[in-house]
């Protein structure tokens, strides 16, 4: 949406993706307000956020520098490849989940004054080599906002169902971001995309079909991606249900913050784990 995302070798050797913003935005943007954004990425420092490592401004062009994830991204692992996503085990995804919502919340409840990522999608989550996943795009949400509500509201609501209902109305909140995060627990529990009109009618749209079936255990074990292969606890999977409840409330008022989502997450594989290994920072 922003602009295209390039590989790049730096002279050290390491590996770069490199961020072009479109040239619309570019022509939009003074000097000054591209390094004032540039500075407010700068700030966002977390083990789960995309490190941003330099920058571009000049002959016209905004090129933002990033750390390279060589295991892509998860809306790729879950769609695109069959074999890696084998590698994606229940603990594992619960894990992609936790590191995904320690990221929100930092952005939301650690950083002054608070950032709202308005672009939060499977696509956005980035995979190291250990299944860590990391949330790219933190503190672009100035330049998604100079687009008119209506062309986001299309894209958002209609190519990806990841943007909450209040967003049709040109509104977007902490809350919102909470909604399109319970839409990326959804594709990691029943391994379906946000949006798939290749689907059955009445399938298309993943948080419509799958939030009647949420509370009932028989109902929720189908809708389990079958490459899991059956391997996780009901108790697992119910809870991880009920979580993506409550992050897709169509009001915004009866969704969690994410430092609950945290918690909970954070419970699910305390219960889960050996007694020998750490759920990290």
């Amino acid at each position: 949406m922003l602009g295209s995302v390039y590989r790049a070798q730096l002279p050290d050797g390491k590996l770069a993706a490199v961020k072009k913003l479109d040239s619309r935005t570019a022509e939009k943007q003074k000097d000054r307000e591209f390094i004032e954004l540039v500075n407010n990425i700068d700030r966002i420092r977390h083990a789960n956020v995309v490190e941003l490592m330099g920058y571009c401004a000049e002959h016209g062009q905004r090129l933002l520098i990033y750390e390279y994830y060589s295991n892509g991204s998860l809306e790729g692992a879950l769609h695109s490849d069959d074999e890696f996503k084998k590698k994606l085990s229940w603990n594992a995804r619960i894990r992609m989940a936790l590191g995904a919502a320690k990221a929100l919340m930092f952005l939301h409840e650690v950083c002054q004054p608070p950032v709202i990522h308005r672009n939060f999608k499977s696509a956005n989550v980035l995979l190291d080599d250990d299944l860590g996943a990391h949330v790219s795009d933190c503190g672009l949400a100035s330049l998604i906002s100079s687009r008119s509500a209506s062309q986001l509201s299309a894209q958002l609501l209609t190519a990806y169902r990841y943007g909450a209902p209040e967003f049709e109305s040109g509104i977007y909140t902490i809350q919102s971001d909470v909604y399109s995060f319970g839409v990326v627990m959804l594709e990691l529990l029943t391994g379906r995309k946000s949006y798939d009109r290749t689907r059955n009618r009445g399938e298309h749209f993943l948080v419509t079909w799958a939030m009647p079936q949420l509370h009932d255990i028989d109902t929720l074990s189908k809708m389990v991606d079958p490459a899991l292969n059956g391997e996780y606890s009901a108790k697992s999977l119910s809870n991880f249900a009920d979580i993506i409840s409550r992050c897709v409330q169509s009001e915004p008022k009866f969704r969690p913050q994410m430092s609950e989502v945290v918690q909970d997450l954070t419970g699910m594989i305390k219960r889960d784990r050996p007694s020998n290994e750490s759920i990290g920072d």
